[in-house]
């Protein structure tokens, strides 16, 4: 394993393990016997000792010198701590070194590359005590577990001229020199899940805590501050996403109050209030798949548009964009955005119920784009639903939108439709509700997209398709089924804005 995996499974690798003459009494780093010889020789030199021919010399022990100890764990006395005291994390470890010349410690360093202490934020030199004209060069105790170099390392040095002595090196290590995922597990209860992952929003962390994890919550934010430059502010859901506006209630729980933040995706600058509209850093991708469908020219419906990240990116993409949102935040926001990045003529705005904004603006302008559409037309028109939760339910709305007979089948508008789902076959569930929403088969002319998985057993899922003519439109009376036909297929009263 590299040294990398070793501290990612918790450091299992007990430091200055060794095989030979250990008693079951002994808790020390090496068995008695070894430090009676220590002593008895009198060859303990200050800070570090040598260690030759798997002959073993220690120094007295002291209260951190344990087998036990775990590399680069955090003092154990940390467990249980719920306000963040950063002097407790202070502990001295024992590692291997190497007293090299200083002039070549650049050489030794490249030359043995795969046995030096890689670990960031540690220095794999220090000084040498009472020795200004050599260096000591950290080794990987994982590597080096008996303080003994292999055969290809004692061969390395001899080219080097560099004595194999390994030396017994007390090292100490603070607060900085531990990753936040180290910390909270030092620090919350052994046993129990430890979370280190969060949603980035601009200067905001975002986490969605478990119960057990609660009482450490204000730790927990400390420490993320700490360790990821630029974020300011560390909050917690603290209820389920509200299906009418797609915000939640949060609790600060370190840094600033301030949750108006800036974000950048897919190279689109937006701003928003996190408290008060959606968003999903995670959705970047999907964002991005659905504009990469788009051509310039083409037309955009965006029912559920939030600040804007559908809608945005596809007006710069020089498609006409129809946005809408219920929630008046995301629409303040939405209009915001689309001045920020100079696209406000380019798209237009709605605040409405996703249902009416089907029924008015979507159906009034299908009604009068599509009977425009010749044989060769290049103009497509894509709905995006992007309302997990609801949208499915949604779908009843193209039943009959429109009256008449369509000019061009290829001209039918496409759905992206998202929705979640727990069943153990979620495309198919997905499907199978968007066929009842419609009231028509869906089998063979649609396709479905896992987006991402949301929690254990419940998946995010896209499933796009062209509205059936036979959905979508209503035939008109017996009576004014010819005029209406013409009409419906004639350029002259639907003029071109």
């Amino acid at each position: 394993f590299s040294s990398r995996t070793l501290w990612s499974l918790g450091y299992s690798a007990r430091l200055l393990k060794t095989n030979r003459c250990r008693t079951a009494a002994s808790n020390t780093s090496f068995p008695t016997v070894w430090m009676l010889l220590a002593q008895y020789s009198g060859r303990i030199p200050g800070p570090f000792v040598v260690v030759k021919k798997n002959r073993f010399f220690t120094m007295p022990e002291t209260a951190e010198d344990k087998s036990d100890v775990e590399l680069y764990s955090p003092h154990p006395e940390v467990r249980g701590m719920k306000v963040l005291d950063r002097e407790a994390f202070k502990r001295t470890v024992v590692v291997p070194v190497l007293k090299v010349k200083k002039e070549i410690v650049n050489t030794v360093l490249k030359s043995l590359k795969h046995t030096v202490l890689q670990r960031p934020g540690l220095k794999r030199v220090v000084e040498a005590p009472e020795d200004e004209d050599s260096r000591l060069v950290v080794l990987d105790p994982h590597k080096i577990p008996e303080f003994s170099l292999g055969e290809s390392e004692q061969e390395v040095l001899k080219k080097l001229n560099v004595p194999p002595e390994v030396f017994k090196y007390n090292l100490e290590l603070t607060y900085e020199n531990f990753k936040s995922e180290e910390i909270l597990r030092a620090v919350l209860p052994e046993g129990q899940d430890v979370t280190s992952g969060f949603s980035r929003v601009g200067h905001i962390a975002h986490f969605n805590l478990r119960d057990h994890q609660l009482p450490y919550r204000h730790l927990i934010g400390q420490v993320i501050i700490d360790k990821n430059p630029g974020i300011t502010c560390v909050v917690n859901k603290t209820s389920i996403i509200d299906s009418t506006y797609r915000n939640f209630q949060m609790e600060v729980l370190a840094g600033e109050s301030n949750l108006v933040t800036k974000v950048k995706e897919n190279s689109i600058l937006y701003e928003l209030d996190f408290s008060k509209v959606y968003w999903n850093p995670r959705l970047s991708t999907e964002h991005s798949r659905i504009v990469e469908l788009l051509k310039p020219g083409d037309v955009l419906f965006d029912v559920f548009a939030g600040i804007g990240p559908f809608a945005i990116p596809a007006a710069k993409k020089k498609c006409r964009v129809f946005a809408n949102d219920l929630n008046p935040e995301s629409y303040n926001w939405l209009l915001h955005n689309c001045k920020l990045n100079k696209v406000d003529s380019k798209i237009k705005v709605f605040n409405m119920d996703g249902r009416d904004f089907l029924l008015g603006p979507v159906r009034e302008e299908l009604s009068k784009e599509l009977p425009l559409l010749k044989g060769e037309q290049k103009t497509s028109f894509h709905i995006v639903m992007n309302l997990p939760a609801l949208a499915i339910e949604f779908l009843d709305v193209f039943r009959h939108l429109l009256v008449g007979e369509p000019c061009s089948t290829a001209g039918l508008p496409t759905v992206h439709c998202y929705g979640f789902s727990k069943h153990d076959d979620p495309a198919k569930d997905i499907q199978e509700r968007a066929e009842a929403s419609l009231g028509a088969s869906l089998g063979g002319r649609c396709s479905t997209y896992l987006v991402r998985n949301v929690a254990p057993n419940k998946e995010m899922l896209c499933i796009s398709f062209q509205i059936p003519a036979d959905v979508l439109y209503k035939s008109p009376c017996p009576e004014e089924a010819e005029p209406a036909s013409k009409r419906l297929c004639t350029s002259k009263e639907f003029p071109e804005e």
